[in-house]
């Protein structure tokens, strides 16, 4: 395959590995969560490889229920890919778009689970609009690119974690990544797909980025409603009306022509994660997979969705809010 038709198969299919393991100060991570049926049990995995200084491959485990984290590196070769499917090994352990084997362990933690993926919904695409970065998926210099690659799903399988098993039958799965340089100097991030009604997955992101020896405020966001999908985003005419923060709770509400799509976060639960800078995983985060939300969408004066999320996956800056009015 000659290199613009590969190139234009990636930007189609984001979840393939979009990097070069030639590459300098190069990042690329999957984040696969889990929430079992009762909503009990959560726990996300991110496969992913640093090309640095400190070349590696890693699994990133957190625990939605402890807040525990685990951090499992192996060298760079043992990152292995097919480049024209989502189908990762690392050490022992395999990610795929429709499953995960996992066969990690350290001194604290020993973590074995098979689940497998079903029922997936899958985001949109077009030639405007071939994923959830919109056009800004054809400019190859962004920062930190952003990919959804199940906007909802459900699990079937078993987590063992230190000998102690879940089952997670029945219960709702997601899956995104991200590959560029660095994560955002600052952001606000969450998904939850656990509402007090079926089929609804909602996700949102604020970052600043960088663009031409400036910066500019962007988002993209979606509401998933029985499979059929709104996106709400810097680059189709949609606007952020306030964010802010009020306790523990952020709010963000957006506009869209007619729609009023508003978020309320309630974030508890958070666990540290490693996260890019100019490749390298020597940043810190806190993230939350045991966030309460509310998300309301409008269209005028009537009401399309109303309802309360549990499990929200959630990652939240200070520095955002400086934008902000």
């Amino acid at each position: 395959m000659n290199l613009p038709v590969r190139s234009l198969y990636r930007i189609f299919h984001p979840e393939v590995f979009q990097g070069s393991l030639k590459k300098k100060n190069y990042f690329e991570g999957w984040y696969f969560k889990h929430v079992s049926l009762s909503g009990d049990k959560a726990f996300a995995v991110i496969p992913g490889i640093s090309l640095s200084d400190d070349s590696h491959s890693f699994v990133q485990f957190i625990d939605g229920t402890t807040g525990k984290t685990g951090y499992f590196r192996y060298p760079a070769n043992e990152f292995n890919y097919d480049p024209f499917r989502l189908d990762l090994n690392i050490g022992n352990s395999r990610f795929r778009h429709d499953s995960i084997q996992i066969n990690l362990e350290n001194e604290e933690l020993k973590i074995e689970g098979d689940i497998k993926y079903s029922d997936i919904v899958k985001l949109p695409a077009d030639i405007l609009s071939p994923g959830i970065m919109g056009w800004y998926s054809y400019i190859p210099t962004m920062e930190c690119n952003h990919g959804v690659v199940s906007v909802d799903h459900k699990l079937s399988g078993v987590l063992n974690v230190n000998g102690i098993e879940s089952i997670y039958d029945n219960g709702r799965g997601y899956i995104e990544k991200d590959w560029g340089i660095s994560f955002p100097e600052s952001w606000i991030w969450m998904h939850c797909n656990n509402f007090d009604r079926d089929n609804v997955s909602v996700m949102i992101s604020v970052a600043k980025i960088p663009w031409r020896n400036s910066y500019f405020i962007g988002f993209i966001s979606f509401i998933s409603i029985d499979g059929v999908l709104k996106k709400f985003a810097s680059y189709n005419s949609a606007k952020i009306i306030s964010l802010k923060r009020t306790g523990r709770t952020t709010e963000l509400v957006i506009k869209k022509n007619d729609l009023i799509f508003t978020t309320m976060i309630t974030g508890k639960g958070t666990g540290f994660l490693k996260a890019p800078i100019e490749g390298s995983m020597k940043n810190v985060i806190k993230e939350s997979i045991d966030s309460d939300v509310f998300v309301e969408l409008r269209e005028k004066n009537k009401i399309i969705f109303s309802g309360n999320g549990i499990r929200a996956g959630f990652e939240e800056t200070d520095k955002i809010f400086t934008y902000f009015n």
